[in-house]
């Protein structure tokens, strides 16, 4: 028999094992189940390719000269803090996205004015969701 410490997730366990010669199997029903390696997957043939899709027009287009503000992450819309006209200076909190339970800040990258808000609270978005223009 040999003792080893194992840590699993910053616990410490002792562990004794048996040491059995090889080709030597005990039996299930004395020593718990034992488990086999699962077996190598059938090849299969591949398929073939799918003719390439068209790209996709962009959602919203911004009005005027603005540029588009995509969503860093996916997660939910918790509030929407500028309305569509409103002046922002750099680093204002436009919107609050939440993600993996935490709440993130959506800033302005620069100055400007809120163009158009393509989101509204409580609102789903994947990651590069349009969510905001700025001119």
């Amino acid at each position: 028999m040999k003792t080893f410490m194992v840590t699993v997730d910053g616990k410490n366990y002792e562990v004794t094992l048996k040491e059995v010669a090889e080709g030597a199997v005990s039996s299930p029903a004395a020593s718990g189940p034992i488990s086999r390696a699962p077996e190598a997957p059938t090849p299969v043939a591949p398929a073939a390719p799918a003719a390439p899709a068209a790209p996709a027009a962009p959602a919203h287009a911004p009005s005027g000269n603005g540029q588009v503000e995509t969503a860093p992450i996916q997660g939910k819309i918790l509030r929407v803090e500028a309305q569509a006209g409103d002046h922002v200076e750099a680093g204002d909190v436009v919107m609050i996205l939440e993600a993996m339970k935490m709440e993130n800040e959506i800033m302005a990258p620069k100055a400007g004015t809120i163009g158009q808000i393509f989101v509204s609270d409580g609102e789903t978005v994947d990651a590069g969701a349009d969510l905001y223009s700025l001119e």
